[in-house]
């Protein structure tokens, strides 16, 4: 078990991308799904324009932690059909799954109708093409297991509720683009630090044990709304299945960017890449304000789900 030390070491020259590191005005830099594409890291970050309205930048990184913006955003809000109605508000908190020589991008599309989720895909960081948007509202937090299971494509994701505490979902897909099969994963846990909410965060990642799901959970206070990261294990072959939830966080607001920003007193992550030395670099937005990354040990993770566990589904 981990000891004193930080589960998640924070990187000493957080926070790594701000609004004044973009070339084009932003509020800004947060929620952004990560990736590795070739030989280098993409960053595709969230952005606040200065009317309110979101659009995604993206990023390039040699080595996961000094990223370059690019010059021009790369996804605002769909100009044609259904995407023109629906992202009007814009678009938000993208999360990235690798299929083959394929990146899948589910975002959070607003709209006066509410938030649903979209899809797009890439395969050369260069240009995107929307897919579909594949839920109704109010549906957000949508992240892609990286392989099918039976045949099929599976997703989880947080639709919103005032009868029960906003929960995580498993749905799954034969086209990317018809979802069903829904089905209750986990739920917050009563008196606890994830206790308003949780959602998934990061794309999950595949370990020897399971596949290991970073998510965030909100806590209420006297002085607004903690948001921390957890991590839970789902099985191999049937990912609706969870096998642990760690009973502590990960990681919650310390830094001054994290305490206090566009909103205070958050961590909240879209993306995390594995590396080939068991570590995994998890990137979470500050504040709703800026970017920064830490490192953990995948074994330790797992560990905390396996041997501090608490219930999946219990009150």
């Amino acid at each position: 078990m981990p000891g004193k030390e930080p589960i998640v070491q924070r990187y000493r020259n957080n926070p790594i991308l701000s609004p004044k590191d973009i070339p084009y005005p932003v509020a800004t830099v947060h929620n952004a799904g990560v990736t590795k594409f070739g030989d280098r890291y993409i960053m595709l970050f969230r952005s606040h324009k200065h009317n309110g309205r979101c659009i995604l930048g993206v990023a390039d990184s040699t080595n996961g932690f000094d990223f370059t913006p690019r010059p021009e955003p790369f996804m605002v809000a769909g100009t044609d059909g259904d995407f023109a109605e629906y992202e009007a508000f814009g678009v938000e908190d993208p999360r990235i799954c690798q299929m083959g020589d394929e990146y899948l991008i589910t975002y959070s599309a607003y709209s006066k109708h509410g938030v649903r989720i979209g899809l797009a895909r890439t395969t050369d960081w260069q240009t995107v093409e929307r897919v579909a948007l594949i839920s109704q509202a109010d549906m957000r937090n949508a992240v892609i297991f990286p392989q099918k299971f039976d045949g099929l494509y599976a997703r989880l994701d947080r639709p919103h509720s005032e009868i029960s505490k906003w929960s995580m979902w498993i749905s799954y897909s034969p086209d990317l683009v018809h979802w069903g099969q829904s089905k209750l994963v986990m739920k917050p846990l009563v008196y606890h630090w994830d206790e308003m909410k949780i959602g998934p965060g990061a794309t999950p990642i595949r370990t020897r044990w399971g596949w290991l799901n970073i998510f965030h959970g909100v806590y209420p206070t006297m002085d607004g709304s903690v948001y921390r990261l957890g991590v839970a294990l789902h099985n191999l072959d049937d990912p609706s299945q969870i096998l642990g939830v760690s009973d502590r966080w990960i990681l919650e607001p310390e830094d001054p960017w994290e305490v206090t920003g566009y909103v205070h007193n958050v961590v909240f992550t879209c993306g995390a890449v594995p590396e080939d030395d068991g570590t995994v670099k998890i990137y979470w937005g500050s504040a709703d304000k800026v970017m920064c990354v830490g490192t953990a040990v995948i074994d330790e993770l797992v560990d905390l789900c396996q041997n501090d566990a608490r219930p999946a589904l219990g009150e």
